[in-house]
């Protein structure tokens, strides 16, 4: 076999290998639904159960990068505290290792069975989560096929001197093989396809234990790149949790580096054959590793704090929403609800001070709702973006009914901020600029309307952060309510005009464009409703 082929064999069987394990992930990720999400929810303040549902995710999704970004958006959240998101940490490191054990139980021989399983469910099974589970079964298959063409690759390069002599200076230089081992797994940002090439070699013969080791080493130390750079210009939580992650496998690297030799004699009696002491080194040192840190997490967060201080990031809150987590669908939907939520927080508030500029010349309150209304409008903007990047076909029909319901929410809540800058402070400025003032009356009448909007609205914010349909169902019988308040109000106002009441006649203008954009505010907030109820 020549020097080519030899490259395009372990170019072609490295490409799919890589596929393969994003294959198994993104299928099985999708068969669990938003199970995910809702494993990771129920560890708070356990960091235990935070150490057993790391594993058993990042078993499931094959990548401790995935599971520690959407870990990073639970804890910016609030929903997760720092000492129980690094027991989470820990337990992704082990989930991990689930990849490189199967590859070494040498089951390359199914490897065709699985693609045609896998194939089969794909494309012919009309349920989703049999088609999820197919494209799993498949990226199996194409796992174990990359490795049977990995192996049979590397046949000719036994007799090779040139590789004797490099594989030679791995076992006697282990800082060598593991700066290598670390530069390939962040290149490919798997440390399953680096461990998966390292355990094809050793049973081809070409890797001694004692040279696998420091791979095994330099490719859980690789495996963090993908967690900080995708903290890079990210909240604080996210810095302290990528970190904590490349603290606790350089902290394990460097304690177990100078007992390789003892370790390799533990291993010998763990297994026979290179390949499962490789793997089962994988594992042992991510385990011993949990066990050996998960005591001291609350220490270690403290430590973290000081370590990485807060910042403000530019663009502050907007920096938010990492495309990594559109990977996970579940858990991207997830953070772009908890986003639009805090965009409410924000609409609620104009919406509560809207009508104090009416009573009161306070231009200082004007300016703020007007600089408020950029930032909703930003907000906006950014989780429309985000939203949107969510590819269609990898994702489940309720998170697509989920996703239109957040789009159909932040487009209420953004032109209810509208309504509240452009419409209400123009007639507020308006107002002040003719020096005219509402008569008691009709202060009142508006001050009551505005009263039931704001409930109305923050009735329809909670119907939709916790999804309950009891909720969105007060807001909407209230609709006739509003509908037949305003009238009442309007007319009202109509009443005392024929009077010729001094204060209605000089406010009538905008006394009723008040009440015509509270009205339009509480179809919005209707609107928000009824999304609940779609959804």
């Amino acid at each position: 076999m020549t020097t080519s082929a030899i490259a395009l064999g372990f170019f072609g069987g490295l490409a799919m290998l890589l596929y393969g394990i994003r294959l198994v992930g993104e299928g099985l990720q999708l068969a669990a639904g938003g199970h995910l999400r809702a494993a990771l929810q129920a560890v708070t303040r356990n960091r235990v159960k935070g150490l057993l549902a790391g594993a058993g995710i990042t078993a499931i999704i094959q990548s401790s990068g995935a599971t520690t970004v959407m870990l990073v958006g639970f804890a910016s959240a609030g929903l997760i505290r720092l000492p129980e998101a690094l027991g989470v940490v820990l337990g992704a490191d082990i989930g991990t290792t689930v990849t490189v054990q199967l590859i070494a139980f040498q089951v390359a021989d199914y490897a065709l069975v699985l693609v045609g399983v896998g194939f089969a469910c794909l494309f012919v099974a009309k349920r989703h989560v049999v088609r999820y589970a197919g494209e799993a079964i498949l990226g199996f298959g194409l796992i174990f096929l990359a490795i049977q063409v990995i192996g049979q690759t590397a046949v000719p390069l036994r007799q090779s001197p040139l590789l004797g002599s490099l594989l030679v200076a791995l076992g006697d230089h282990p800082i060598l093989g593991l700066l290598l081992a670390a530069v390939l797994t962040a290149l490919v940002c798997s440390s399953a396809a680096t461990l998966g090439l390292a355990v094809t070699m050793a049973d081809q013969g070409l890797l001694s234990l004692q040279a696998a080791l420091p791979v095994m080493l330099g490719a859980n130390i690789g495996t963090c790149g993908t967690a900080l750079a995708s903290a890079l210009g990210a909240n604080v939580e996210a810095r302290r949790v990528a970190v904590a992650h490349a603290v606790f496998k350089v902290l394990g690297v460097l304690a177990c580096l100078p007992f390789l030799t003892p370790f390799a004699h533990l291993l010998h009696a763990t297994a026979t054959g290179v390949p499962r002491q490789l793997a089962n080194a994988h594992s042992l040192f991510n385990v011993g590793m949990a066990l050996a840190f998960l005591p001291f997490t609350p220490l270690f967060a403290r430590a973290l704090v000081r370590l990485v201080p807060e910042r403000p990031a530019p663009g502050g809150d907007l920096q938010e929403l990492p495309a990594e987590l559109l990977e996970t669908p579940a858990v991207a939907l997830g953070h772009a609800m908890r986003k639009t939520l805090q965009m409410a927080d924000l609409v609620v508030d104009m919406v509560a001070k809207a009508w104090t500029p009416f009573t009161s010349d306070d231009l200082d309150l004007i300016d703020a709702l007007e600089t408020a209304d950029d930032e909703v409008d930003a907000r906006y903007r950014q989780i429309k973006r985000y939203l949107t990047q969510l590819a269609q076909e990898r994702m489940t029909e309720v998170q697509r009914r989920q996703q239109f319901a957040v789009l159909l929410v932040i487009n209420d809540l953004e032109n209810i901020g509208d309504i509240v800058e452009r419409n209400l402070m123009e007639l507020a400025k308006k107002r002040r600029r003719l020096r005219v003032h509402f008569s008691a009356e009709g202060c009142h009448e508006i001050a009551q309307l505005h009263e039931l909007i704001q409930q109305n609205l923050n009735c329809a914010i909670a119907a939709f952060g916790s999804q309950d349909p009891t909720l969105a169902h007060q807001v909407l019988a209230r609709k006739l309510e509003v509908r037949h308040l305003e009238q009442r109000f309007r007319e009202a106002h109509l009443g005392r005009l024929r009077m010729r009441h001094a204060e209605t006649v000089a406010t009538s203008e905008i006394h009723l464009d008040v009440l015509t954009n509270l009205k339009r505010i509480n179809a919005h907030v209707t609107a928000i409703a009824q999304a609940v109820l779609d959804s």
